[in-house]
């Protein structure tokens, strides 16, 4: 995805804009980080008090968590800590905000966009939605889902994990007095949200509430301390794996060549397989487990996006993901 290393950077500083867009007039928003490319985007939103929106649906996977007041969504009542995943094409009951509330909002796939329906659209993963409560409805967990682990004082709660490319948008705590002492990079991009309080990072120094980051592969970050405690929303767009070493002076490129290395020692055919000459396949080789992946399946593009690399001959596979609009109905 193409969005730049933003870090640190607190939204608390920055005004609210109007959002003109169709189905949010009457909100406010903030661009936490924007793809060029696709127009996906996040966002901080707030929804004045009063705000109303009919029934309707998105051609991009939403992802929304409430960061105070209440919405509600159809017969729900979004509050704070609320974490839905709407797929692409799946329509929402009606929406109203009495009094105020923001959220966090993730366009996946593409820009900002509305279309009134009361009906999800016929391709939509509908089995895909999830509606919760966060901060009620789940444990927290040990950092150990992340390999290697993290050290013990950070706290996991997984909202949301694609099967396929291992993504995860996921709430997290860090304990008062959270501390790792060594460096570490992944093979995916990475964002997250404070919520709550304030860490410490050698890179990048603190980050308080209000703060945000968004973090291609491969870039150091940490030594890492939290002297009271911190609770963030986290996102990454495939496995979160920690490469962890004790060089600050390493760039991104020598980091992808030591993780290449590291799956060199692990997987040695794999390997040659995919460096060898007439193998390399930046958007996957034919899957037998799942032979729709890569095809021309908007289904599929919906609920999982498209995270490939750069080829020297793009195919439509490439194009940005639309899924047929129906015919507007006739004014009378």
């Amino acid at each position: 995805m193409a969005r730049p290393h933003i870090e640190p950077f607190v939204e608390l500083n920055e005004p609210f804009l109007k959002f003109d867009v169709g189905g949010f007039k009457g909100s406010h928003y903030k661009v936490l980080s924007l793809d060029t490319d696709t127009g996906a985007c996040s966002l901080k939103v707030r929804f004045d008090g009063g705000y109303k929106r009919k029934p309707g649906l998105h051609y991009s996977d939403l992802e929304v968590f409430v960061l105070n007041g209440e919405i509600k969504v159809g017969d729900q009542v979004w509050r704070e800590g609320h974490y839905a995943m709407v797929p692409a094409g799946y329509a929402l009951g009606a929406i109203s905000v009495p009094k105020g509330a923001e959220a966090l909002l993730y366009f996946n796939d593409s820009e900002p966009h509305f279309e009134e329906s009361g009906d999800s659209h016929e391709l939509t993963l509908k089995e895909a939605f999830k509606s919760l409560n966060s901060y009620e409805d789940m444990p927290w967990g040990p950092g150990n889902l992340v390999t290697p682990s993290v050290a013990t004082g950070c706290l996991i709660k997984v909202l949301h994990y694609d099967p396929l490319t291992e993504a995860l948008s996921f709430l997290y705590c860090m304990t008062p007095e959270f501390a790792q002492d060594n460096i570490s990079y992944h093979d995916s991009a990475e964002e997250s949200y404070h919520i709550w309080g304030t860490s410490w990072m050698m890179q990048f120094g603190e980050l308080p509430t209000g703060g945000y980051f968004w973090r291609p592969a491969y870039i150091n970050h940490g030594a890492f301390r939290c002297k009271l405690g911190t609770i963030a929303f986290g996102r990454t767009d495939s496995k979160l794996h920690n490469y962890f070493h004790y060089n600050p002076w390493t760039n991104p490129k020598q980091n992808l060549l030591r993780a290449a290395a590291q799956v060199y020692r692990q997987r040695p055919l794999l390997y040659q397989w995919q460096a060898s000459d007439g193998h390399n396949h930046p958007h996957g080789p034919p899957d037998f487990q799942y032979p729709g992946y890569y095809e021309k399946n908007p289904n599929i593009r919906a609920l999982h996006g498209h995270f490939g690399g750069e080829s020297d001959e793009r195919d439509s596979r490439d194009a940005p993901m639309k899924l047929p609009k129906k015919k507007a109905k006739a004014k009378k």
